[in-house]
């Protein structure tokens, strides 16, 4: 059965409440504003929805807030709380994973391989997950209130590796601008470009932007850039060798 937005919502509220500090921890987050924030960004709804759901919950739990204590909890709420509750840390937290990051299990795995660690920090890519899901859906929900692309379609791209997130083009003209969406999750940080980004970011030049979304701790906001290789930001390359190796087989 597919969990709806709403029931995405009410779990990670659940979660948040019935492990507080240490469920924050397991992710990496260091406040609840900044779990509301990138947790709601990246499931699509409103971060003020987590907090209460939070609140709704906490009643339940042993933990230092009140919450919502003077009404009786929500019917839905109840049946999930009554079906969770006593899910433990680890399990729960993968369960979270999953429901916030749907390819999070097929992700941790192909990275596990492809680096051969033998144990990857699963918070910092969790968190990395959630931070890149919440800052596309930012854009998503932006990107027609910002002058410079309020004119365009909006094309998702994300899935398709082609070395932007979004391809934004208009009836009117074959014109199109690429889109790579960066987060970062305090106001300040590092953003990277890999070689494919790069090569693309030569071929379209000013029709390639990388949008920052940043500040996940507080309050998100965004801030962009024309022709990256071209404008205030200084690219440092870095190198790593890898070694591809191939085998075949006679038929």
């Amino acid at each position: 059965m597919e969990i709806t937005n709403r029931d995405k919502a009410v779990l990670i509220g659940l979660y948040l409440s019935k492990f507080d500090i240490e469920g924050l921890k397991n992710f990496g987050f260091s406040s609840f504003t900044e779990a509301f924030n990138t947790f709601g960004y990246a499931i699509g709804v409103k971060p003020a929805s987590l907090k209460n759901y939070r609140d709704e919950f906490d009643p339940l739990f042993p933990n230092p807030r009140k919450g919502w204590h003077k009404r009786e909890i929500r019917d839905y709420c109840k049946s999930c709380y009554h079906k969770y509750k006593d899910w433990q840390l680890n399990t729960f937290s993968e369960f979270i994973k999953c429901i916030v990051y749907p390819h999070y299990e097929t992700q941790i795995f192909a990275e596990r391989i492809f680096y051969d660690h033998e144990k990857i920090e699963q918070t910092t890519f969790a968190k990395r997950l959630a931070t890149g899901q919440a800052a596309e859906q930012y854009f998503r929900d932006v990107y027609n209130k910002i002058p410079i692309f309020e004119d365009f379609i909006l094309e998702d791209t994300t899935k398709l590796g082609c070395g932007f997130d979004f391809k934004l083009h208009s009836n009117a003209s074959d014109k199109f601008l690429a889109i790579e969406v960066k987060g970062i999750n305090g106001s300040s940080g590092n953003i990277m470009l890999t070689e494919k980004e790069l090569k693309i970011v030569n071929y379209l030049k000013d029709n390639y932007y990388v949008f920052v979304v940043k500040n996940f701790v507080d309050k998100p906001e965004h801030i962009y850039f024309q022709d990256p290789l071209n404008c205030t930001l200084k690219f440092e390359k870095t190198e790593s060798k890898i070694i591809q190796i191939n085998y075949s087989a006679k038929i």
